[in-house]
């Protein structure tokens, strides 16, 4: 049983990995089901009800910052960078981060994971979030709703809101990948699980291995295809749009390893925001022995 937190476009290397087989190479019959939200996600191996889930790296980093005993460990990189859009209406060439400063900005409600990492970006740019009144936080369909009747000058998001957006004169000003490594998704579990089906999870990571490799040699047409299947209620537009932009912004991780300096990043960003007061250490949330690939 394999749980994802919720669907989204930036996931595509695990929605690769069911539709073209990857997994059921590896003689895995996977099982997927959407827990609506990461919380529920956790909560789903934590109660012993799921073997395995994808979702920030966050996680694990964060509940052993708060408890040294915590059992969940991140193993299996996929996204290793933030998919989350800064949009605007109208053409914004010398966007600065400063700039955020003055501006009314909506910021995601539905995970913490992309406010905590663009707090950061401000605070490195000189700018203190806490003296930016104009920043709010509401689901994405409203802020991208917000950005449309100019009630917000910009409004953060990811795909396929910004596709959307686009098609009525908003563009990106600002793509929070281009800060570099962060840590965004991977499979986590519990480590009695890892220990009772170890064989199966490494089975998993190969998988997910070969969908990465696939990904690399496909174009974005090839991807939009295979992943179609999930997002049946996405304008196949839309889908061709978002899987072009993160391919260029190279979103997927070249293999399963996940890299130290990307853990550090993330971490580095929730210390910032006050959401943990140290990082617990990247063996500490890291299942090392699933890591097929290493460090390069």
């Amino acid at each position: 049983m394999l749980i994802e937190p919720f669907r989204a476009v930036f996931y595509a290397p695990y929605y690769v990995a069911l539709e073209r087989g990857f997994f059921a190479e590896q003689g895995i019959a996977m099982q997927l089901e959407t827990a609506g939200t990461p919380d529920a996600a956790a909560g789903r191996l934590l109660d012993g009800s799921a073997d395995l889930a994808w979702s920030g790296p966050m996680r694990p980093m964060l509940e052993r910052s708060r408890d040294a005993a915590s059992p969940l460990r991140s193993f299996g990189a996929a996204v290793m960078r933030d998919p989350f859009l800064l949009l605007g209406m109208g053409e914004r060439p010398d966007f600065r981060m400063q700039d955020l400063a003055t501006l009314r900005v909506a910021i995601p409600a539905e995970v913490p994971t992309p406010w905590w990492c663009l707090m950061h970006d401000l605070r490195q740019a000189g700018v203190d979030p806490a003296a930016c009144p104009g920043h709010v936080r509401m689901p994405m369909p409203e802020g991208a709703q917000a950005l449309r009747e100019g009630r917000v000058d910009a409004v953060m998001l990811f795909e396929p809101h910004a596709a959307a957006l686009e098609e009525v004169g908003a563009t990106v000003w600002y793509a929070a990948a281009s800060r570099g490594p962060t840590a965004y998704s991977a499979l986590y579990a519990v480590v009695p699980r890892i220990a009772q089906k170890h064989a199966a999870f490494t089975a998993v990571v190969r998988g997910l291995g070969a969908a990465l490799d696939w990904l690399r040699g496909a174009d974005p047409a090839e991807i939009a295809a295979v992943v179609a299947p999930r997002f049946a209620e996405m304008p196949a537009p839309h889908l061709l749009r978002a899987i072009t932009r993160y391919r260029g912004l190279g979103l997927w991780n070249n293999s399963t390893h996940l890299p130290r300096a990307a853990l550090d990043g993330l971490a580095a960003a929730m210390i910032s925001a006050g959401a943990m007061t140290h990082h617990p250490g990247y063996e500490s949330c890291i299942d090392l022995s699933l890591d097929l690939v290493g460090p390069p």
